[in-house]
């Protein structure tokens, strides 16, 4: 039987590498790639290695000139000085970034092809979700906008309405930004709030331009959000806006920054409330969109503990094929870790007990608390968006 859902992945991605002291470590990706291999997963996918986007592609989105000057400090990375974002302390630049950010974006865009024209089911790029990156310069460990590249793509060819959901625990503000004034384009944004995290946006009142108001929703939530408040702003308001625009295809970056573990954000998240987090979207998929669903990747620096687990638990969940958190992590997989970086890994697919699962969420129709701060951010989202979409924001 031919596999329904395509992974992105060859060796060639590793290159996308801001040097040895940068928090985007490229090991990230290979390391989830070897989990998967030894879990099995990869059995239940079609990998493909993608091409380099071309110019025209890529300037579907972005400003030619940036990607002229893309092109020339890959050539000559001592030459960026930090205009349109690049050379520096975020954005160094390396030989060859162009050619490795523009295979990021092919990849995304290949996966989107498959999607739509129907080869495949579901489209997995944990290489992409560069959210950051504007039309005219790079920011945030983005140089390229992979998402927004892959959602022009859809939309020039015949999709009339993208849904994009970003549960990175950063705002999703380069594709917000590019499609701001676009009707045609909703993005939903599940963050740490701009007051403690770069970039510092992303509030609910930011709604969509004039001719798009409620296409931009953001859940700002504050420091410190666990599981349980964390998946209530993501159930609380992702399915019922989705549900109510009505795409014809479901995009998600799934950064898994959120971790109470990464070292440069502070919520306090689970793999076990990552992994339910992937589910909903998977399940949004198929209720909202056809089963028409991209996964792509994103944040996530912590790289041997959680990327690897929480993007295999999102490929295997893409693949019909899904891991439970209480699964042994391959002992192949740990001896590997063991020897490249000298430390142990994780015993198990997830961080909770078993008797801590599943974890309990309080669903929004049994009330709120507008003194508990997670309420009062997701009570504001709704509060701004809802209406707009003919829904109530008080109940479900």
């Amino acid at each position: 039987m031919a596999h329904r859902t395509r992974l992105v992945w060859d060796d060639g991605f590793t290159a996308y590498n801001f040097g040895p002291s940068h928090p985007m470590g490229p090991a990230r990706l290979a390391l989830t790639t070897r989990l998967l291999d030894n879990l099995g997963v990869l059995d239940q996918v079609e990998v493909i290695g993608p091409g380099v986007a071309s110019d025209d592609l890529l300037a579907t989105v972005h400003d030619r000139d940036y990607i002229a000057a893309v092109r020339a400090a890959s050539l000559d990375p001592d030459s960026a000085d930090g205009r349109r974002g690049l050379g520096t302390e975020d954005d160094p630049a390396f030989a060859g970034m162009h050619e490795a950010s523009a295979r990021i974006v092919q990849g995304t865009v290949d996966v989107c092809d498959a999607v739509w024209s129907g080869e495949a089911d579901h489209g997995v790029n944990y290489c992409g979700g560069l959210h950051h990156a504007m039309a005219t310069n790079a920011a945030g460990f983005c140089i390229y906008n992979d998402i927004a590249v892959g959602i022009q793509w859809l939309l020039d060819h015949g999709a009339e309405r993208v849904a994009y959901v970003d549960i990175d625990v950063h705002h999703g503000d380069g594709v917000e930004r590019i499609f701001w004034n676009d009707p045609r384009v909703l993005t939903i944004s599940i963050h740490e709030s701009g007051r403690a995290l770069f970039p510092g946006t992303g509030w609910p009142a930011d709604i969509g331009g004039p001719d798009a108001r409620g296409t931009a929703v953001n859940v700002a939530l504050p420091p410190g959000t666990g599981d349980s408040d964390w998946l209530r702003a993501i159930e609380s308001v992702v399915p019922h806006v989705v549900a109510a625009f009505d795409p014809d295809v479901l995009v998600s970056q799934h950064g898994c920054d959120s971790h109470r573990q990464d070292p440069l954000a502070h919520f306090s998240i689970s793999l076990d409330a990552q992994r339910r987090a992937h589910e909903c979207l998977h399940r949004l998929a198929h209720d909202q969109a056809g089963g028409k669903w991209v996964a792509l990747g994103g944040g996530g620096y912590e790289l041997v503990d959680v990327v690897p687990r929480s993007w295999a638990h999102l490929t295997a969940i893409a693949a019909h094929a899904p891991v439970s958190s209480t699964t042994a992590v391959p002992a192949e997989w740990l001896d590997h870790v063991r020897e490249t970086f000298g430390r142990e890994g994780p015993p198990t697919m997830g961080d909770l007990a078993e008797k801590d699962l599943p974890i309990w969420v309080r669903p929004w129709g049994m009330g709120h608390n507008p003194d508990r701060p997670g309420d009062a951010a997701i009570l504001a989202t709704r509060q701004a968006v809802f209406p707009l979409h003919g829904l109530d924001p008080w109940f479900d």
